[in-house]
């Protein structure tokens, strides 16, 4: 296809900072074909870690400055932005966060001559409550919603009354890479960069330090653990010195190590044992299929997208929120038998290849995209 011919599409993300919807944008466009689709990035945030992968692609990159949604400065970046989706000749505006779905549905809608897709990727939590209004807003500007679980469908349909014709399932997905294991000697030399010693059984999170994902939940549970099990929590947030006072008051500073944000296109979870999400709501667990595509068992709550992923004693193992020693009893269970680890490993891992790998998650919004742009 010519590039005359591609469809033009235009990305819109809050920040380059690294979180669920921010990798999965990223992941998308690398993803995307790019004799089929044209793509410019349209962005509010100018700095954090992922820009530098958009950089290498050579898109366009065009930055919106929105000092607060009802500004005389929002007004002149909504007019700017809607011209350029016109002077663009841009189709399909895809916005990924809450905070560019209220943006850029709303002017993109009336200065455009385009098809709008907003999108929902989380569960309940959002920064604040008054961008929940602002967002149903967006999607009755949009021309679909995009989903990227079950649960999330159900809540579209049934708290926010939104269409289901309307509201089109494209969960978050993995490449081909995610699937890969390095050798023993590289798990070793990771360990021992992160003060892990010889031969502890290592229970792993990658996840913000967040309250949303209840990381306390699992240092609570490490004292009714052997001495020899650590923890490793991969992020960095706002929660971290409250986990590391936490660690502290519980006895086990010595057994929970930080790492901080860790820039890898690298699976991590393959240096885990178990991966834990004790998380109080999820919209889609990327955590989750990165770990069950490593092989590695998992413990998570029984929440949101977590449920449309986990089968329970199949492709890992559920527990409720905040129930401490369901977790610790469950770990256990994993600790003592290396079988039971092997099959939910593989099993997981099958099931993620199935369902979320790229080429499968890919051709279904290449497909979307394609059909809206045949609507113009």
């Amino acid at each position: 296809m010519s590039r005359e011919a591609a469809v033009r599409v235009a990305h819109c993300i809050d920040s380059f900072m690294i979180g669920g919807t921010e990798l999965n944008a990223i992941r998308t466009l690398e993803a995307l074909d790019r004799q089929r689709f044209e793509v410019t990035v349209f962005y509010l945030q100018e700095q954090g870690p992922l820009r530098i992968r958009y950089e290498a692609l050579g898109v366009t990159m065009i930055r919106l400055t929105v000092p607060g949604f009802l500004s005389a400065r929002a007004v002149r970046e909504g007019v700017r932005f809607g011209m350029l989706v016109r002077r663009l000749g841009i189709q399909i505006v895809h916005a990924h966060d809450v905070y560019t779905n209220i943006f850029t549905a709303f002017w993109a809608r009336l200065l455009g001559r385009c098809r709008i897709i907003a999108s929902r990727r989380w569960q309940f939590e959002v920064p604040r409550p008054s961008l929940n209004t602002l967002n149903r807003w967006s999607y009755r500007f949009a021309h679909r919603v995009l989903a990227n679980s079950g649960s999330v469908v159900r809540l579209l349909v049934e708290e926010e009354h939104i269409s289901a014709r309307k509201i089109v399932e494209i969960p978050n997905f993995l490449s081909d890479d995610a699937f890969e294991v390095d050798s023993q000697s590289q798990r070793l030399e990771r360990h021992r960069e992160w003060g892990i010693p010889v031969g502890a059984f290592v229970l792993g999170v990658v996840a913000r330090l967040a309250v949303v994902k209840n990381q306390a939940m699992l240092l609570r549970a490490l004292p009714e653990l052997d001495d020899d099990t650590h923890v490793v929590l991969v992020g960095d947030g706002p929660e971290r010195a409250r986990l590391e006072e936490l660690a502290a008051q519980l006895g086990v500073a010595s057994r929970v190590h930080f790492t901080g944000t860790v820039l890898s296109r690298i699976n991590l979870h393959q240096f885990f044992d178990v991966s834990v999400l004790c998380s109080h709501s999820e919209g889609f667990p990327n955590a989750v299929i990165e770990a069950l595509a490593a092989q590695r068992p998992v413990v998570a709550t029984r929440v949101g997208g977590i449920l449309d992923v986990i089968e329970h004693g199949v492709t890992g193992l559920l527990i409720d929120v905040e129930d401490v020693h369901a977790l610790a009893h469950s770990l256990k269970a994993l600790r003592s038998d290396a079988a039971l680890r092997a099959q939910l490993g593989s099993a997981g891992a099958k099931r993620v290849r199935e369902r979320y790998g790229q080429q499968f998650v890919i051709s279904k919004l290449e497909n979307l995209y394609s059909q809206l742009a045949g609507e113009l």
